[in-house]
């Protein structure tokens, strides 16, 4: 039987050989996802499937294996050109499609030894899901390719949805999606609910996630993702992602948002002035349903996220600790944050599990409530997973496991019965509202990496630590500096 490990390996094997020609892993990834696309798309129009194609016939997979040499090379680049046109599902995958892979001969045994010879639709969707699960990780991994940026740790992603306990009927939307990792766990904690009956079962498949993206790649690569865990993709109006600017606008209502907006503090774009100079201009962005115009990324998600919620509508997001003390635009998102929502759990999250260096993360989990005059949150649970606690991307990876303390914290089945303990505590709205700007980066326990000498961490540790905060710092004072031209 074939194993997500042993098809990750194999499809992975081939990568190395188109390193050679200067193929990124994502330039592979995103080349794999096409011709995949292709070879399942044929497997369906076969028995026992007898699906329609999607695929015109001559940009099929037949028409591609019937070519060979520089023919095939013109051949692919024409179908991906043409698919990218269509509307639908097509349209997702193969918009703005191109041709990496140079050498025909490279590109015919890609097609003929790896593709080709693996029935994909007879594998089972936990299989070739996984694998492809698994690729994205390696390619996620890839620091240099900057693709960790999309790639949420698996493990938190986990541990969100567990808390969050997605219920069948219930829409569930992503707006910075990625390559769909929310989504899939959404997917999945309620496809384990007991008795789902068969229009349950079908509005899984469409009308219950929703997943805006802004990159067009990641896009084609969250839509195969979920298209291969068996999600979506009926008719080609039943893919649930889309490439779009989530922060232009509402693009919906949904009973839960979970998210991890993309990192990086400004937004802004770069413009020519009337000297013929270029020169960056803040992109802040002016809406009138949020409560406050600015320039950051962060604090403008977590508004769109408040706006997108239907009445009692869940949030659970993930955010950096600038949004938790920022003052100005960031102290009036707060005061109107603990008033309009019940903002009852923050997680603090340790650093060394997310591919983007010198991170400092939360996960903030709110519910959107009616308008009242009094405000609906009355106390703020912090779980503070960071002080003491020393994760790496590599030898000492963030686990399940880690989690589970804090998952049995949280208390999903009834908040109220909630108790302290030496890493969750309880914070008073008033206690909140009397610290200066608002500020929510609360911790309380003692470091005790400061108290003993005896207790310091690893040298790589503390030098991992250093370089973070060395990022950050320089990241920060590189905006500032951009700000200033």
């Amino acid at each position: 039987m074939t194993t997500p490990s042993a098809l990750v390996q194999k499809l992975w094997n081939y990568c190395s050989i188109l390193r050679d020609d200067g193929l990124s892993y994502g330039d592979y990834v995103e080349q794999l996802t096409f011709l995949l696309f292709l070879k399942m798309a044929d497997e369906q129009a076969k028995p026992p499937f007898n699906k329609a194609s999607p695929i015109p016939k001559g940009k099929d997979w037949p028409a591609l294996l019937s070519k060979d040499g520089d023919e095939l090379e013109i051949h692919y680049r024409h179908t991906l050109e043409e698919l990218g046109k269509r509307s639908g599902m097509l349209g997702v995958i193969f918009r703005k499609a191109q041709n990496k892979i140079q050498d025909p001969a490279k590109l015919r045994r890609l097609i003929v030894d790896l593709i080709d010879k693996e029935e994909w639709s007879s594998l089972d969707a936990d299989v070739k899901g996984d694998a492809y699960e698994g690729l994205l990780q390696k390619n996620a991994e890839d620091v240099k390719g900057g693709a960790g940026q999309y790639f949420t740790p698996r493990a938190l992603i986990a541990a969100m949805v567990e808390v969050m306990a997605p219920r069948p009927g219930q829409t569930i939307c992503d707006p910075a999606c990625g390559t769909g990792g929310f989504l899939l766990a959404a997917h999945d904690g309620i496809a384990r609910a007991p008795g789902l009956d068969k229009a349950q079962k079908k509005r899984l498949k469409s009308g219950t996630l929703f997943g805006i993206e802004l990159v067009d790649s990641v896009t084609r690569l969250c839509a195969m993702n979920l298209l291969l865990h068996g999600i979506g993709g009926e008719s080609e109006a039943e893919l649930p992602v889309v490439t779009k600017d989530a922060l232009a606008g509402k693009h919906g209502e949904y009973d839960m948002v979970l998210a991890n907006p993309p990192f990086g503090k400004k937004s802004s774009v770069t413009i020519v002035n009337e000297a013929g100079e270029q020169q960056k201009e803040s992109l802040v962005i002016n809406r009138d349903d949020f409560w406050a115009s600015t320039s950051n990324k962060q604090l403008n998600f977590l508004q769109h996220i408040f706006t997108i919620l239907k009445q009692h509508g869940r949030a659970a997001v993930v955010l950096p600790d600038n949004v938790l003390f920022e003052g100005g635009a960031g102290e009036a998102i707060r005061r109107e944050l603990l008033k309009q929502a019940d903002v009852h759990t923050l997680l603090r999250l340790p650093t060394g599990i997310f591919y983007a260096q010198g991170v400092k993360a939360n996960v903030l989990f709110f519910d959107r409530k009616p308008a009242n005059e009094k405000p609906w949150t009355r106390q703020l649970w912090i779980y503070d997973l960071r002080t003491n606690k020393h994760f790496t991307l590599k030898e000492r990876t963030l686990q399940r496991a880690d989690l589970d303390d804090f998952v049995a914290c949280f208390h999903t089945a009834n908040r109220h019965e909630r108790t302290e303990s030496e890493r969750f505590k309880t914070f008073a709205y008033e206690d909140l509202l009397k610290r200066d700007k608002v500020n929510l980066d609360i911790f309380w326990l003692k470091d005790e990496s400061l108290e003993e000498s005896a207790n310091l961490p690893a040298p790589e540790v503390i030098a991992r630590d250093i370089a973070e905060d060395l990022q950050a710092a320089l990241e920060q004072f590189a905006t500032i500096a951009e700000d200033l031209k």
